[in-house]
């Protein structure tokens, strides 16, 4: 082996490798060497400028500090400013927010409009000057002197609502707010205020400050449904922008800090006190005397009453929005930005559900401590009937129909039950119902007992929260965590139905514990009377341009129903939730010859209270509680919202030929009057037929006068039979009018009466 190399190579190779070790050793010391006298050179040359002593102090450390800080700083922003400049991404930004859109009701009549109109607005020049110079004296002083943000103004701010500890002053500038009106939305975040100032900046560079205050007073949302002071003026004043008085304007430019809390047709002495706040800061600005603004003070400005006017804002905002997503989808090179869309929205369910709604409230709502409710109607392909997002529209602009994220409670057991259908059990299955635990979680009935072997039908018509979880243990078979692995399946069938929802995975999400909005919740229970097919919620059914031409149709190029669930399993569920409303939880609903069904639900502390139910027509999903979480006075899904949903359904079904559900039928005949009556003269204990009406609330001093009257009517009757005793006396026992009238009403409304008698049933 030591042959194969010839000795005359190995020479050659010995000396390659010493002469290249050798450049190595060189190249390395004379490059350090060389590094070396250039470190003494720039060493040398650096000392010229050595500063000692004080003076490194005072002023060379300080400003080596600030050099690195601002490095730092500047990297910082450059990495916060990123995600706002990501808001500007979209080459259509300045049109994407210049959407108008004039929405019909699905008869084709007018009910409202939103979005701005900029082929037709007014032109900054043509603003009164009063206006302007009340807009800028009230929301940015220095406006046209600041880059975007007002430092001054900013600090002035902090400053202000430090010492009154609380919000005093805006420290925003109108390139800020503008900013927010055009990417970003109402959240109070900081994430949204550092985008905010980066946006502000990026539209200074672009606009320029009269674009940005034409821009800002043709945007601005100032309450009532209005966008813009031109649209504001017209529906405060029945003007145009160009024609309002210094007091109009001063009223006008007080709105752009809260809308809904100054609007003159809701609070007309807030709108005016505001108004004389922006006379004040027009004097204190230098822009106007006292003597200028004197008239308006004496002279305030007054609105049109638009109290009787009851436009569905609720569900015009969602509509608006779902319009805006709709035209992202239209070609790129589709510039038409002004249409005509008809809804699905039927006016007189509208007006019934939010008259249901206000009704309840008024009524019973202080003495179940429950200050609002939501509730959604819709036809069985999706489209929305009927939507009420809260009590007073005017007060809050919140949308809880379909923002707001409540505890479904039973309402959701539906879903667990279909799921069991699904995986061979049958509505006659038995089930035990006992204790059980997962982990260290152990739920409980109301009541907390149990009832032994139950069917699956019994259990979802009483409500029985120790099943759907024994049923979500027995969905996850042998696996290694069954009743996860069931919960997962869950999950899945409830994705068929539509509910986009997160759902996380926990132990108790078999009983509601997950969140979910009214407007899925509802449109998800169609798919039982949809015979398995699910359908996707939706206010538009046909856009058109401002012309009249077709640009959509939902019937056309909406999205089409999905099979998600055999239509037998639709057909045994109907039939099991129809037990829920003929003698169950929620006999309150029930309509008269109209096949119903549906579940309660009430989650903990009674926080909300729910019905979602249909017929072979329509669904409807109803939702009672507070914004704050706080809880309500034992409401219940059968209470309130049962009562509700009954009252709008029967508005809805109104001249509408009634359609049967698969699986339960045609429905029956609740007993007349006078057969009730009878029954309860009988003294029949159980009456479940009975068409509900209220929930009956009596008070202990309610009660207490009642039998005071009663006493007085049984001891007039005694002196009128002592006062005649040559009276003939007739035949049978003599019986009082209040003994007929009370006693049934006692037994069902005193509070103490019925626990004694029989515990509540939680739903």
């Amino acid at each position: 082996m030591r042959q194969i190399v010839p000795s005359q190579w190995k020479k050659k190779i010995r000396h390659f490798m010493l002469d290249l070790d050798a450049r190595i050793d060189s190249t390395l010391f004379s490059s350090g060497k060389g590094a070396r006298e250039l470190y003494e050179r720039f060493s040398t040359f650096m000392d010229r400028f050595y500063v000692g002593r004080w003076k490194r102090w005072v002023f060379i450390e300080p400003l080596s500090e600030a050099a690195t800080i601002g490095l730092g700083g500047l990297i910082l922003m450059l990495a916060l400013a990123i995600p706002a400049f990501r808001e500007t991404s979209d080459d259509d930004w300045l049109k994407k927010s210049d959407l108008a859109v004039t929405f019909l009701d699905r008869y084709g009549n007018p009910i409202g409009s939103r979005g701005i109109k900029h082929n037709d607005s007014i032109p900054l020049e043509d603003f009164p000057d009063n206006l302007i110079k009340a807009t800028l004296a009230t929301e940015d002083r220095r406006f046209y002197e600041h880059f975007g943000i007002d430092i001054a103004g900013t600090a002035r701010a902090l400053v202000t609502n430090a010492q009154a500890g609380g919000v005093r002053q805006g420290g925003s500038s109108i390139t800020q707010q503008l900013a927010k009106n055009l990417f970003l939305n109402n959240e109070r975040t900081i994430e949204r205020k550092v985008k905010e100032a980066f946006l502000a900046i990026w539209l200074e560079t672009r606009l320029t400050k009269n674009e940005i205050l034409k821009l800002y007073l043709d945007r601005a949302y100032m309450g009532g449904g209005t966008f813009g002071v031109d649209g504001a003026a017209h529906f405060y004043f029945n003007k145009s922008a160009r024609d309002v008085n210094l007091a109009e304007s001063a009223m006008l430019a007080g709105l752009f800090k809260a809308p809904t809390k100054y609007a003159p047709h809701i609070n007309l002495p807030a709108a005016r006190a505001r108004a004389n706040v922006v006379l004040d800061n027009l004097v204190d600005a230098g822009f106007m005397t006292e003597g200028q603004v004197f008239g308006a003070r004496r002279n305030p400005a007054i609105a049109v009453d638009r109290r009787d006017e009851n436009s569905p804002n609720y569900y015009l905002d969602w509509a608006f929005d779902e319009m805006r997503r709709l035209v992202d989808t239209f070609p790129k090179s589709y510039v038409e930005r002004v249409f005509v869309v008809r809804t699905a929205i039927d006016m007189n369910v509208q007006r019934a559900a939010e008259g249901a709604v206000e009704n309840q409230l008024r009524q019973f709502g202080r003495d179940y401590h429950a200050t609002q409710a939501a509730t959604v109607v819709a036809d069985l392909d999706g489209g929305v009937r009927a939507m009420v997002g809260g009590r007073d529209y005017g007060a809050s602009q919140f949308n809880r129909a379909v923002d707001a994220m409540r505890q479904p409670g039973s309402s959701f057991k539906p879903y667990v039950y279909t799921t069991a259908l699904l995986n061979g059990f049958k509505p006659n299955s038995i089930v035990v119902d006992g204790p059980v635990c997962i982990g260290n979680w152990c739920p409980q009935n109301y009541g907390h007992s149990y009832s032994g072997a139950v069917t699956l039908t019994v259990a979802i018509t009483r409500s029985i929260n120790v099943i759907p979880v024994k049923l979500s243990i027995a969905l996850g078979g042998k696996t290694a965590n069954p009743a996860k692995a069931g919960r997962a399946k869950i999950v899945e069938v409830a994705r068929r139905f539509g509910i986009k929802a997160p759902l996380p995975d926990t132990p108790s999400l078999p009983i509601g514990s997950d969140e979910v909005s009214v407007l899925e919740h509802a449109v998800a229970y169609a798919t039982f009377p949809n015979k398995g097919k699910s359908v996707t919620p939706h206010a538009v059914l046909e856009v058109r341009t401002g012309t009249g031409d077709l640009v959509w149709r939902f019937d056309r190029d909406g999205k089409k129903p999905l099979q998600a669930i055999p239509a037998s399993v639709a057909a045994d569920m109907a039939g099991m939730m129809s037990h829920v409303v003929s003698e169950g939880t929620a006999r309150r609903a029930a309509l008269d010859g109209i096949p119903t069904a549906g579940k309660t639900g009430t989650t903990n502390a009674y926080r909300d209270a729910w019905f979602v139910g249909y017929t072979g027509n329509f669904t409807c999903a109803v939702w009672y509680g507070n914004d704050d979480y706080s809880p309500t006075n034992r409401m219940t899904g059968g209470s309130l919202p049962a009562q509700t949903w009954h009252d709008i359904m029967l508005a809805a079904h109104q001249g509408v030929e009634i359609k049967e559900i698969a699986g339960i039928g045609a429905g029956t005949k609740l007993p007349a009057p006078a057969a009730s009556a009878a029954m309860a003269a009988s003294g029949a204990s159980r009456l479940p037929d009975i068409k509900p009406g209220p929930p009956p609330i009596l008070t202990k001093r309610g009660a207490d006068i009642l039998v005071r009257v009663e006493k007085m009517l049984d001891e007039a009757g005694k002196a009128a039979g002592k006062a005649t005793p040559g009276d003939p006396v007739k035949p049978g026992k003599p019986v009082s009018s209040s003994a007929i009238a009370f006693p049934d009403s006692f037994a069902a409304a005193a509070p103490g009466e019925a626990a004694a008698t029989a515990a509540p049933r939680k739903n």
